[in-house]
């Protein structure tokens, strides 16, 4: 299985923008907690302040079986502030044909109003938020279990 872990603008910043916020836990720090709890799943990390990388990287994604070189299984994605603005990416979403999880690590519905609402949740299978790292945990899991049950049902 292979998952890319996508995350949007200052999450490079996690751990010391607003620890009231975010928590104290860098990005470096839950790439490496992933990676050690799923040893056995190829993650690749990306995180970009460029709405058009991120969008690009979604391509790449949906676009890596063409080519026989085994694809990509799934992307949890923190689309960071795009969530409430970005149009550009829900539409990314909903151009591949992989499963997306959306994560944050705050509640979105308990910060100020403008972030109460997603627009790129309605392209994704799920979303999780306001439980912090573990939110990507969850979703992996999540992800590695749709993808073991899907693999399964084709068998049958």
């Amino acid at each position: 299985m292979k998952f890319l872990i996508l995350n949007g603008p200052n999450l490079n910043l996690l751990g010391v923008r607003e620890p009231e916020t975010y928590g104290t836990t860098t990005l470096a720090d839950i790439e490496h907690a992933l990676t050690e709890r799923f040893a056995d799943v190829t993650l690749t990390f990306f995180q970009s302040n460029h709405e058009g990388a991120l969008i690009d990287r979604i391509h790449q994604a949906g676009s890596d079986g063409v080519d026989d070189n085994g694809g990509v299984d799934g992307i949890v994605m923190n689309p960071g502030g795009f969530t409430h603005t970005s149009v550009a990416l829900r539409d990314a979403v909903a151009s591949v044909s992989i499963p997306v999880v959306e994560v944050h690590l705050s509640n979105i519905h308990a910060r100020e109003p403008f972030r109460h609402k997603s627009i790129t949740a309605g392209a994704c299978a799920g979303l999780i938020s306001g439980l912090g790292a573990a939110g990507y945990e969850m979703a992996v899991r999540y992800l590695i279990d749709t993808y073991t049950a899907d693999a399964r049902g084709a068998d049958e």
